[in-house]
């Protein structure tokens, strides 16, 4: 080989190397008949293992999401059979860590040297963090737009039975929906400009306006919370929460019929706050055959990620209780 042909051949491993670690890429090499898996620096280090030699794949196995292992074992099985180029995406664990991970290679023994086959790994996570936020936020949206509409048609209900006249079933009708909007605003982030923090029970009180029927008793939903400052990303949160319990009470609970009451009362003690929701007068509720509705989901989400807490459902015989706890110190967030 000529000086000039040596210098390309330098030029060209130089610039697949400085193009490797540019793109994040992993490399390995797989030995079919022992099943033995070499791998560069920064595939170990995507696998959360220190680097040494080779690793067998029962050890990388061990670290595939348990949803994930006998998919990605039966398909690595099958890639050699695999008649082009094949991409298999999975889960592994790093501790409490979830990472996505595309293994890619060429099937049908294609590029095999001496039993063993050549591919990489990368590193897929922010791609697959970002799909499922689009399919949440399209669930969400979906889901909510239904629960409006259910929400519609029942202030409808509430306000033609404490109206004598169409005209002033309009009115309260018009206010109704104009203090659901208010509330509504509260279930998304607001601008920085827009401040930080609200006051719990001005939060609360907001919420639960629409939903509470003053022609036919004063007083049907009482909120009683001390003097507790939230901010914006629990303030979201919370809204959520209480938006989706008024709408099942609306649809299902307390609020459902004239004689229902609602009482909301949190208090903070340490590092805990404790919000109760109590229905009573209500019809008689039970405990649902299935909890995995994506409300429930939307509630348990932002009860559990984002104020790090837990919720309880009580279905009592008077009514539900909900008792949902929270760590203070993601109230100001």
């Amino acid at each position: 080989m000529d000086i000039e042909a040596q210098q390309a051949h330098h030029w060209r491993t130089d610039q697949l190397r400085l193009a490797v670690e540019a793109a994040g890429i992993a490399l390995w090499a797989w030995n079919v008949d022992d099943d033995r898996f070499q791998m560069d620096p920064r595939g170990f280090d995507l696998w959360g293992l220190p680097w040494r030699g080779s690793v067998t794949f029962e050890e990388l196995s061990a670290r595939i999401h348990p949803a994930d292992r006998d998919r990605v074992r039966a398909a690595f099985a099958a890639t050699r059979a695999v008649l082009g180029s094949y991409e298999t995406d999975f889960r592994i664990l790093i501790g409490d860590d979830v990472r996505w991970i595309a293994a890619r290679g060429q099937g049908e023994d294609a590029g095999i040297q001496e039993r063993t086959m050549f591919g990489i790994f990368l590193d897929v996570t922010g791609r697959k963090q970002a799909e499922e936020g689009h399919e949440l936020l399209a669930g969400e949206m979906s889901h909510r737009v239904k629960n409006l509409l259910a929400i519609a048609t029942a202030l409808t209900s509430i306000s033609s039975r404490s109206s004598a006249t169409a005209e002033q079933m309009g009115q309260e009708l018009a206010g109704r929906l104009a203090a659901l909007d208010r509330a509504h605003d509260l279930v998304r982030p607001l601008p920085s400009d827009h401040g930080k923090a609200a006051l719990l029970g001005d939060l609360i009180s907001i919420i639960l306006a629409p939903y509470d029927d003053k022609g036919l008793f004063s007083g049907r939903i009482r909120v009683a919370v001390g003097r507790i400052g939230v901010g914006e990303g629990a303030a979201t949160s919370l809204a959520l929460i209480l938006h989706e319990l008024a709408t099942n009470s609306l649809k299902y609970g307390a609020l459902s019929v004239a004689s229902g009451t609602l009482d909301v009362t949190a208090t903070a003690a340490g590092d805990e706050l404790v919000l109760v929701w109590l229905e009573r007068g209500g019809p008689a509720v039970k405990e649902p055959s299935q909890s995995d509705g994506f409300g429930s989901k939307l509630i348990e989400r932002s009860v559990s990620r984002q104020l790090r807490g837990s919720i309880e459902y009580d279905w009592s015989e008077g009514g539900l209780i909900v008792t949902l706890r929270a760590d203070r110190a993601r109230l100001s967030i």
